[in-house]
């Protein structure tokens, strides 16, 4: 984590210095702004902290050793767990423990270790993020920027962390260079992941060395025959099921389309990207046939998923072309929502600021940049 830039004069101009910021037009403007929103938004987490001690003050509380049994203290997460002589349980119900710090967990509660505010928070419906892609926080991004669309492994651990508990199993086919087995790791999960590049596993296993990681099971391969045919999928699992799916599929033939815009001045060069070029590559699939591979493909990862588990699809749409709107979400909510015993949920937009923005059609016509991507969440 950063050190914290402590609001003095001096400070401040030697740090803006030193990142080469000009503060002239309106950027003091702009961190004013900023600043004051920073403010409005302490302030009434403040207020709504108080609010629920008061509140809680007036609820009947019993130390949490004196009323919970021995399975429910063995089932209680770590953040509980390590405050466990100071929690309270707080209300007739006796289903709630607080620790000191205010944070409240539901012994009832089947799918997650979240408190009642990280819950609350994970239900916006909209992430943004600026992920650093330098340095410790950026969870070597350096070394897995290799791949076309590395998924930050800070993301995958918040979506980890709401729709599993601790030691419990996730799901990745199309792992590339790991983010989700990352994720998984950061939060104390398992994880395997398949992908049909050796080069991305190896580029994995890395960046998992470089951060001080516990290595998740890979398997190389192609995940859409591994899935049809799944007996060395049955001899990792050994009985056990995923709790979640997490998958980031190959968009049909969009990597293998020549790039524009930033993607095409930072690299100085048009060409495509594809993930591989193999045959069996999702990502080289014409789009009329990549919906039915990925929905066949979900439905025989479906028996290995436990019962009301969950699948989250990323997917990110394509620029309209004339007629055709190319809204790869609704397509993807449509088809696998048809598939017997799987349930859409919802979506969450993830809106990735690192993503420099581009002129796309001036002085012309408006064509979008589009920075965000749609998380689609399923239920079994």
């Amino acid at each position: 984590m950063r050190k914290p830039i402590f609001l003095d004069v001096e400070a401040l101009e030697e740090y803006f210095d030193k990142r080469k910021v000009d503060l002239g037009g309106n950027a003091l403007e702009e961190l004013n702004l900023t600043l004051d929103a920073a403010v409005e938004r302490i302030i009434r987490q403040q207020k709504n902290r108080a609010r629920i001690v008061k509140n809680d003050y007036l609820k009947k509380q019993m130390p949490a050793t004196k009323v919970l049994s021995t399975s429910q203290l063995a089932s209680l997460p770590s953040w509980v767990a390590g405050e466990i002589e100071k929690a309270q349980v707080v209300g007739s119900s006796k289903q709630v423990v607080q620790i000191p710090d205010g944070r409240k967990y539901h012994l009832g509660n089947p799918l997650n270790e979240l408190s009642g505010g990280e819950w609350t928070f994970f239900l916006n419906s909209v992430l943004s993020t600026r992920y650093p892609t330098s340095g410790p926080e950026s969870f070597a991004h350096t070394t897995r920027k290799i791949h076309p669309s590395p998924k930050p492994p800070q993301l995958m651990r918040e979506i980890i962390q709401f729709f599993t508990k601790e030691g419990e199993l996730v799901f990745d086919y199309f792992m590339g260079v790991g983010g989700t087995l990352l994720g998984a790791s950061l939060c104390n999960r398992r994880a395997i992941g398949v992908d049909l590049s050796s080069e991305y596993i190896d580029v994995y296993k890395t960046a998992n060395r470089e951060l001080g990681l516990t290595e998740q099971v890979t398997i190389e391969g192609d995940s859409i025959s591994l899935l049809k045919n799944p007996s060395q999928l049955e001899k990792q699992l050994n009985g056990d099921k995923f709790s979640l799916v997490a998958i980031d599929p190959p968009y049909g033939d969009m990597m293998s389309r020549s790039k524009t815009g930033e993607a095409a001045k930072k690299k100085k060069d048009s060409s495509s990207t594809p993930f591989t070029d193999l045959g069996e590559d999702l990502g080289n699939f014409d789009l009329e046939d990549f919906f039915p591979v990925l929905a066949e493909s979900v439905a025989n990862a479906l028996p290995f998923l436990k019962n009301k588990g969950h699948v989250v699809v990323f997917i990110k749409d394509l620029q309209p072309d004339g007629s055709n709107t190319n809204l790869l979400h609704a397509k993807v909510i449509e088809t696998l929502n048809a598939l017997d015993g799987l349930q859409y949920l919802g979506t969450k937009i993830w809106a990735d600021q690192s993503v420099n923005l581009y002129p796309y059609g001036y002085p012309y016509a408006f064509v979008a940049n589009q920075i965000h991507q749609y998380i689609m969440i399923f239920r079994k």
